[in-house]
């Protein structure tokens, strides 16, 4: 491996350590493994709390700040933190305003959220979740628990950061977000699969020339298998086309269109592929009203990128755009 880490059994911690010293006036460690704002937010206000495995960065510790996430609970390198990690994290943000716990569907994230939520129920905590699922690999019909969740968590956190920040209750967070959740869809494609900093092991060999539409989160293949590669234009229209028909959107609607670079793909790739999808919803009399491109959440050096398309109704389109966002690599001026 060419990598510059020293004991391997070390990388998260060195990781995080590193992370909330360079980004110490936003975040801080709270416990190990626990990222939080180092400017916590008042305790009547809802707590929002996500996790997953570290490897990914800046996902998910990046987005921990003021209008976005109050803590990040951070696992070994591609693998959820562990149930009582998670309680812990629990535990420290107790309030009568209660927490919303984001969970992506992933085995791991999923057994360890549930548990975790057990535990602080019986602890007396108040604590509920959502669950995203945007990638639509499985299949457009597929059933939500069938579909990963992928870097579309991202815009997520936003949304429900400046909502929270704006004093709205629990039960009124699980319906913005759920509402979100069933208008937002992710596509991914890759050409060059990571490499585990740990052990140097690859989950899937793409051959030179080939590309995997469909790909998840580690380079786990999706339903579509290896095809030859082709055009920026050519991938990105196929991609927002399936994207667009999975929301059934319509002349007049407002989205949101985000290129997530996964490692090794380039600015410039990324902005060529924006360019094909924003010029095919242009066409189609969709208005991208929120655009990004640039790296999120990522797979080490896995080359390929996830294409984000939402349907924004008039408050998702708010909370993005409007309330303050203050995060290592989340900043937006708002009112």
């Amino acid at each position: 491996m060419n990598k510059f880490v020293n004991s391997t059994e070390n990388i998260t911690s060195e990781l995080l350590e590193g992370y909330t010293m360079a980004f110490s006036e936003t975040v801080k460690l709270g416990a190990e493994n626990i990222v939080v704002r180092t400017r916590p937010k008042a305790e009547d206000k809802v707590a929002i709390i996500a996790f997953g495995g570290s490897g990914h960065e800046p996902a998910v510790s990046g987005f921990v700040g003021e209008g976005m996430l109050d803590a990040s609970v951070v696992g070994d390198i591609f693998a959820a933190p562990g149930a009582q990690r998670l309680f812990q994290a629990l535990q420290m943000f107790k309030r009568d305003a209660g927490i919303l716990l984001l969970v992506l569907n992933h085995s791991g994230d999923v057994m360890s959220g549930n548990m975790a939520k057990q535990l602080a129920e019986r602890a007396g905590i108040k604590v509920k979740s959502i669950m995203t699922h945007d990638d639509i690999s499985a299949g457009l019909d597929a059933p939500d628990e069938d579909r990963r969740g992928l870097a579309g968590a991202i815009p997520m956190y936003k949304i429900l950061g400046a909502a929270a920040e704006q004093g709205k209750s629990l039960d009124e967070l699980i319906e913005i977000g759920e509402r979100f959740n069933k208008q937002i869809a992710t596509l991914a494609v890759a050409m060059r699969a990571c490499t585990h900093p740990q052990n140097g092991a690859t989950i899937t060999e793409l051959p030179e020339g080939m590309m995997q539409i469909g790909m998840g989160q580690h380079g786990e293949a999706g339903q579509g298998g290896n095809e030859p590669l082709v055009s920026a234009d050519a991938t990105a229209e196929f991609m927002v086309g399936q994207l667009m028909k999975k929301l059934d959107l319509k002349s007049g609607d407002n989205v949101l269109l985000y290129i997530n670079g996964v490692g090794s793909t380039t600015l410039m790739e990324q902005f060529i592929v924006y360019r094909a999808a924003a010029k095919k919803l242009a066409a189609a009399g969709i208005t991208v009203a929120d655009g990004y491109a640039g790296e999120l959440l990522t797979v080490q050096e896995q080359a390929g990128f996830q294409m984000i398309l939402a349907k924004l109704d008039a408050d998702h389109l708010d909370l993005l755009k409007n309330y303050k966002a203050d995060a290592p690599y989340w900043k937006r001026f708002g009112k």
